[in-house]
Parts: C-alpha cells; sequence; structure tokens
C-alpha cells in the first residue's frame, strides 16, 4: 500500500469522523445535500476521499446517495419511520439480552451514572446533551454482546432513527420527559440484577412508547416530507 493510499484513507476517516459528529448533533441538518465539491473545500481535501467518506456514512444509516442527485442527510421519511423503529422493537430486546449477562461492573455502573446524567438534562432543555447521554447509555447497555452483525445493525438503525429522536425530545412534554428517564432506571435495575426477560420487556416497551409518541406528531414531521431525488 503506498503513501498515498495510506493518506488518503486516513484523511476520509477523519472526515467521516467530522461529519458523523456534525449529522447526530444535528449541525447538518436532515435532508440538507452533501455537495462533495463544497466538502473538499471545507476539509481541504480532495473530491476522493470525500466519496469514500460518502459511502462510509451511507453504510452507517446517515447519508442517503442518489444516482444523479448526490448525497443528503438522511431526513424524515414516515415509511422508514415505522420499519426502523418496529425492527428496533425486534433486535434491541435480542441485543441486550446477549449483552446483559456479559457486561461488567464497571459499564453497568457507568449505564447508572447516564441515567442520572440523563436526568439533568431537562429534556428538549438540554437537548444536545440528552440526545447524546441517552445513546451512550443504550448503546453501552448493548456493548456485551458478542454478535458483530447485531452490534452493526442496532447501530445503524440508530443512526437512522437519530433525526427521529431528536424531534421526538423537541416535542416531548414534562411527563414524557419523567417517564423516559423511569423507564432509564428500571432498565438500569435489570441490568444489576442480570434479568433478561425484564431487561427485555423494558427496551421493547420503551422503544414502542417512542413510536407511539412520535406518531402523535406525525402532521408536524411529514408535513415537511423531504423529497431529495
Amino acid at each position: 500500500m503506498t503513501h498515498e493510499v495510506v493518506a488518503r484513507a486516513v484523511q476520509a476517516s477523519r472526515i467521516v469522523d467530522e461529519l458523523r459528529e456534525q449529522i447526530l448533533h444535528g449541525d447538518r441538518a436532515p435532508g440538507s445535500r452533501l455537495g462533495q465539491e463544497s466538502l473538499a473545500a471545507e476539509f481541504g481535501a480532495s473530491r476522493m476521499p470525500i466519496r469514500e467518506a460518502l459511502r462510509a456514512l451511507e453504510a452507517e444509516g446517515l447519508v442517503k446517495i442518489r444516482a444523479h442527485s448526490g448525497a443528503w442527510v438522511s431526513g424524515l421519511d414516515q415509511e422508514e419511520f415505522e420499519q426502523c423503529y418496529k425492527l428496533r422493537e425486534v433486535v434491541e430486546p435480542m441485543i441486550i439480552g446477549e449483552s446483559a449477562p456479559l457486561l461488567n461492573t464497571a459499564q453497568i455502573e457507568r449505564i447508572a451514572q447516564l441515567a442520572d446524567l440523563i436526568d439533568k438534562t431537562g429534556g428538549a432543555k438540554g437537548l444536545r446533551s440528552f440526545l447524546r447521554l441517552d445513546r451512550e447509555f443504550h448503546l453501552l447497555s448493548y456493548a456485551g454482546a458478542t454478535y458483530p452483525f447485531l452490534t452493526e445493525l442496532v447501530t445503524r438503525l440508530w443512526n437512522t432513527t437519530q433525526p427521529y429522536r431528536r424531534e421526538l425530545v423537541r416535542f416531548m412534554p414534562d411527563a414524557s420527559f419523567q417517564s423516559t428517564c423511569a423507564e432509564h432506571h428500571l432498565i438500569v435495575d435489570a441490568l444489576r440484577n442480570r434479568d433478561i426477560e425484564a431487561a427485555q420487556t423494558l427496551v421493547r416497551l420503551h422503544i414502542r412508547r417512542t413510536r407511539m409518541t412520535l406518531g402523535n406528531y406525525s402532521e408536524v414531521l411529514w408535513a415537511g416530507d423531504q423529497d431529495n431525488g
């Protein structure tokens, strides 16, 4: 492998990391275009590492690339929303069931600490912090699983559904925020007790409640459905 190829791969990896953070934090809005020329200028890179970075982000579910149209930040789509959340209701109870017996004490205590930190965000008042901590809470609770394909699938689903969670938190009333926090603490208790069945049930209901709550805002969410083609 030549020095040029290695340098390009390193540059593409850096671009992936930075764009991922921007998309997950909402700095690049759902449905916004990712022009290769503007990205090349922004990152001081040639088009090749930009293309590689966009393909990597597409594989993660954060970007959609359309022929003759270009790359776009994954947007809000009602059909995708229903499919992703129903799939999450199946695969995330599965992965926490695999993870729970194998989490170590330090991981469980970090998960408990994250639940406490989420309580303090105030939901919509601390939107960015809530989303970051909530993601870490759930993905760490799945970290004991030893099924790479399942882990990759769950991470992709989390990436794809990030815009929906952001909208949920924006609209979230205090009562719903308190319910979310209470469910987090119940999940922590189940993990501490190595109660696999309880953990699976709680995660399934947690995701379903999110899906049902977001469904209440369907008129707002889908009124501006992006058509990036």
